[in-house]
């Protein structure tokens, strides 16, 4: 029997996200970054749906080539560039842009041998302190990119947020400023913001913005809600209650027995864990939906199972639909409760886990 637990992916909700990812860009260029399998949504169908994209943004060479072998042939962008000349040779005979951040991909693209040429984006550290050339040094970079005979087109500027998360960060404001001052007099295109830049800063999308999160309909703020932002949930977990019992007043719940049960109630047994990418650590008053009723998390999440107290819906029974997170309870209310983020939620769930498109 095939198990009860579905992500259902809303492909209209998708675009309805990269709509308002377009409205909020006010005509600049959108790179719809789609790593991590499209944060756990499905690399291709994402891409698919989102065909009028003016780029695609992934993380590994594996991403882009997935895409350019299911006929997606829009412009593709691998956000960490290369780190072997072999590489180098398989994106450039798949036309995919890489992002130099490091000496060694420079030096690379500066003694390869005759081939087609890369689109190159150049990525700038303004404060994030992970990938990038200091600021300082960009326009001897862009002249030495402009020079290599392997690049094709402008070079694009580029730098990361670390702060977008909080609106109104004096960090982020820093970054800004210390990126407009640092390419200042190059002429090139620029990309500066992520979803929450795209959001919170108006006034320094560049040329290009990269959103993410937002597409899947998780606000990009922290302790945020994506409808508070206009944007729909595009992944729903649900599964279904394949037992409900009356426990008695002191009865212990699960593995440790982490909950005693205040009088005697019903407790639903759903068919999802954390094998299923439900989160381990979510804490017992995390809401669940039965049947449309917020319920909470009864007891320790187990590998296959969780327990729930029914006491707001007594009348549940086996087969009735459990809702995780989605179209009606906020991924980062449940993310809250587990102590952890809604990207995570999103990208972590296994193959177990069967996947239905719908489009609205």
């Amino acid at each position: 029997m095939t198990r009860p637990a579905r992500a259902l992916i809303d492909s209209a909700a998708l675009r309805h996200n990269f709509q308002q990812a377009k409205r909020a860009a006010r005509g600049r260029k959108v790179m719809a970054v789609v790593k991590a399998n499209a944060y756990g949504h499905g690399l291709v169908r994402v891409a698919r749906a989102l065909a009028r994209a003016d780029a695609f943004g992934v993380a590994r060479l594996e991403e882009g080539l997935e895409l350019r072998d299911a006929g997606v042939g829009s412009r593709i962008v691998l956000l960490s560039g290369v780190e072997s000349a072999a590489d180098l040779e398989t994106a450039r005979a798949h036309a995919l842009d890489l992002v130099v951040h490091a000496e060694h991909q420079l030096a690379m693209l500066e003694t390869a041998a005759g081939g087609p040429g890369v689109g190159v984006w150049l990525k700038l550290d303004t404060g994030m302190h992970r990938l990038g050339f200091p600021v300082g040094a960009a326009a001897e970079l862009h002249g030495r990119l402009m020079t290599a005979g392997e690049v094709v087109g402008s070079v694009t500027l580029m730098t990361h947020l670390a702060d977008a998360d909080q609106r109104g960060s004096a960090r982020v404001e820093r970054q800004i400023a210390d990126f407009h001052a640092g390419t200042a007099g190059i002429e090139a295109e620029r990309s500066v913001v992520n979803s929450g830049g795209l959001l919170g800063w108006p006034a320094s999308h560049g040329d290009w913005v990269r959103p993410g999160i937002m597409l899947y309909g998780i606000s990009p703020f922290d302790g945020g809600d994506g409808a508070d932002e206009g944007l729909k949930p595009v992944m729903t977990l649900e599964t279904r209650l394949i037992a409900v019992n009356r426990v008695p007043r002191g009865g212990r719940l699960g593995y440790g027995g982490t909950y005693t049960c205040p009088e005697d109630m019903p407790v639903g047994v759903a068919a999802v864990g954390y094998g299923d990418g439900y989160p381990r650590h979510a804490d017992s008053g995390t809401p669940v939906l039965v049947n449309g009723v917020r319920c909470p998390l009864a007891g320790r999440v187990s590998m296959d199972m969780i327990t729930v107290d029914l006491r707001p819906l007594p009348s549940a029974s086996p087969g009735d639909r459990v809702v995780l997170w989605g179209a009606g309870l906020a991924a980062e209310e449940v993310a809250s409760g587990a102590g952890t983020i809604a990207y995570e939620l999103l990208c972590r769930l296994p193959p177990r886990v069967q996947y239905v498109e719908s489009d609205g």
